[in-house]
């Protein structure tokens, strides 16, 4: 059938007439067949092409007054994960500083470090509009060393934009050469983490008049030279209800209360994974926890030490490779004559113990069929 099918779908090619739907899935099919052995140790189905998010789609919600969903990820299968939440936004964030590499800040990671996080997360991401955070360091000394990190971000890691942290007028000239470079920016102003040795600290910002409107002025310098939307950080509710109403641009709050025009959560905060006590430094008060991902990893990995410590894992059900009664045989004359006896030993206890486990699974399997008719 595969054969045939080939066959098919080449003469069709010469002649120049188009198969049927089906046909052409089936030919699809047996061409990949074809194309590798017919056993797999990883396999798995193809995700059928999506629709990307875009600054078009972004700015449609913001328009229709939809909120905007946001979500960090730092790897493949949290991109996955992220994506297929048909979340808006995945930022590919620096706060990978503190909760994958386990520093007390985001300032340590460097930008190769970022770029291998985008890279992966790109991978994993088909749908999600993908903004790499330019890290501390990367984009300060001036303006061109900002276009080229971004431009990196873009080239290397496959982000759709950057986004940069606060609003001074040095950061402001870094975001407008970014944008006229060609590269989507997204501003980052109340708390920023890479100022954290300026700020004594990571503390909630704009809870005083004067420093609510320095927070505004910087936002608006921010969307002036072309951000396409703005991140508020630990803010009061009502000011960055403030803010939002008075941008023209959508507004991410983390910590920000409900006004805003979208949301974001750190990927490993939402799930609840830092959930040992020694974590609580790094889980923000902000945070509602939608699972507790980290008790269930923890009381996961040590049902698996359990089941090693007792040898109840593997066992016969995760041992699917099997040889033949007569390979054994041989096998253990080939190992005698080498002279290990031992190891000859070892190998006819051990298939004389998988051939009984085997057959006693059998039995209860045909048994257990048998009460059920």
């Amino acid at each position: 059938m595969m054969i045939a099918a080939l066959r098919q779908l080449a003469t069709n090619a010469l002649l120049g007439r188009a198969l049927p739907l089906a046909a052409t899935a089936t030919a699809r099919r047996a061409a990949a067949a074809a194309a590798g052995p017919d056993e797999r140790i990883y396999s798995g189905p193809k995700e059928p092409t999506v629709k990307s998010v875009t600054l078009r789609t972004l700015r449609a919600k913001y328009e229709r007054g939809e909120p905007i969903s946001m979500a960090t990820a730092y790897d493949y299968p949290s991109a996955v994960h992220v994506d297929q939440a048909h979340i808006d936004i995945l930022l590919v964030g620096d706060s990978a500083a503190m909760v994958v590499h386990g520093h007390d800040t985001t300032l340590p990671i460097t930008l190769d470090h970022m770029l291998a996080h985008c890279q992966s997360v790109s991978r994993g991401a088909q749908r999600a509009f993908l903004v790499g955070d330019l890290p501390f360091g990367s984009y300060e000394l001036s303006a061109r060393d900002a276009v080229g990190s971004a431009m990196r971000m873009l080239k290397e890691g496959n982000m759709d934009a950057v986004k940069l942290e606060g609003g001074s007028p040095a950061r402001v000239e870094a975001a407008r050469a970014i944008v006229e470079a060609g590269i989507a920016v997204m501003g980052h102003v109340g708390l920023t983490p890479q100022s954290v040795s300026v700020l004594g600290g990571f503390r909630p910002q704009a809870q005083v008049a004067g420093e609510a409107m320095r927070v505004l002025h910087q936002a608006k310098a921010l969307q002036a030279v072309g951000c396409f939307s703005i991140v508020l950080e630990c803010v009061p509710g009502p000011i960055a209800a403030a803010v939002t109403k008075a941008l023209s641009i959508p507004t991410i709050g983390i910590g920000a209360g409900p006004a805003t025009s979208g949301q974001v959560l750190v990927y490993h905060d939402l799930l609840g994974m830092m959930s040992h006590p020694h974590h609580a430094k790094v889980t923000p008060k902000f945070c509602k926890r939608y699972a507790e991902v980290g008790a269930t990893i923890q009381a996961a990995l040590q049902a698996y030490r359990d089941d090693v410590a007792s040898r109840s894992f593997p066992g016969v059900r995760y041992s699917p490779y099997s040889i033949k009664p007569g390979e054994v045989a041989a096998l253990e004359e080939e190992l005698a004559a080498a002279g290990m006896p031992e190891a000859a030993g070892a190998l006819r206890a051990a298939a004389q113990e998988e051939a009984d486990a085997r057959a006693a699974a059998a039995a209860y399997a045909k048994g257990a069929r048998g009460a059920t008719h």
